[in-house]
């Protein structure tokens, strides 16, 4: 599978005329939940040749593939890489921090991943994460039978929160790291490991009765977390000069 993958970021390179400087697996996979059935969440960050930003013209900075089946692959171009850094972008800093890396041939990612604590934010992790948090909550953890699977999906958002809350610093990628840093042992704790264990082995978690003790443990942090993302003062963005040589000397680097 990885030199599909790797096939397929050739080819991406090929036919768009652009150097992909960084590939790696996003999603589930990364996140260390993924079904048997999962399929590759591929994500990239690329550079056209120099006279491509050198136009009055908008241009797409974004190279999207048809998802199939198998492969959900999409990248971002530098230049908006590096405006979402700033902005402490939480799905780039996890592409960042990926586990599972396909494709890294230039130093540019190592210097942001250098650089990344200066550039985070708690304000707006912590808000994009109750987001989805609170967004999966609501319309797949209500009533008596539940999509068992979308535990997941909240219990790692909250999860980041609280790691937020209390490190400052951008959480951990992995789940079951998550849970072993913020989770004490106890019911609750074992009741998620049962369920991870369900969800590594491939049994299908679908309709299923509620599971009470997570449900009063997301609906309690998630109105903790709701009032004290309000006491959390906004950080001043990162200096774009310093982005913008990160940038010159991408382009240099990798075009010469």
């Amino acid at each position: 599978m990885q030199q599909l993958i790797i096939n397929e970021l050739n080819r991406i390179e090929s036919e768009h005329n652009v150097k992909i400087i960084y590939a790696c697996e996003s999603g589930s996979r990364s996140w260390g939940f993924p079904s048997q059935d999962s399929d590759y969440d591929v994500r990239f960050i690329y550079l056209h040749p120099v006279e491509w930003y050198l136009s009055i013209a908008e241009r797409r900075d974004v190279i999207e593939l048809p998802i199939n089946d198998l492969l959900d692959i999409n990248g971002w171009d530098l230049q908006k890489a590096l405006k979402l850094f700033r902005k402490s972008n939480p799905p780039l800093l996890e592409w960042l921090q990926s586990s599972i890396i396909y494709w890294e041939k230039y130093s540019i990612t190592q210097k942001l991943r250098d650089i990344r604590n200066e550039t985070f934010s708690p304000r707006s992790c912590l808000y994009h994460y109750l987001s989805m948090a609170k967004g999966n909550f609501r319309e797949y953890l209500q009533g008596d039978l539940v999509k068992v699977k979308k535990y997941f999906y909240v219990l790692r958002p909250i999860l980041a929160c609280l790691w937020i809350r209390q490190n400052n610093t951008m959480p951990p990628i992995e789940f079951e790291g998550l849970v072993n840093a913020m989770v004490p042992a106890g019911a609750l704790k074992q009741e998620i490991e049962t369920l991870l264990m369900r969800k590594k082995a491939g049994v299908e978690l679908d309709l299923e009765p509620r599971i009470d003790i997570i449900n009063d443990f997301l609906s309690t942090e998630i109105e903790s977390l709701d009032d004290y993302s309000k006491s959390i003062a906004r950080k001043p963005e990162k200096s774009v000069a310093e982005l913008d040589q990160l940038f010159i000397d991408a382009l240099a680097e990798v075009f010469g």
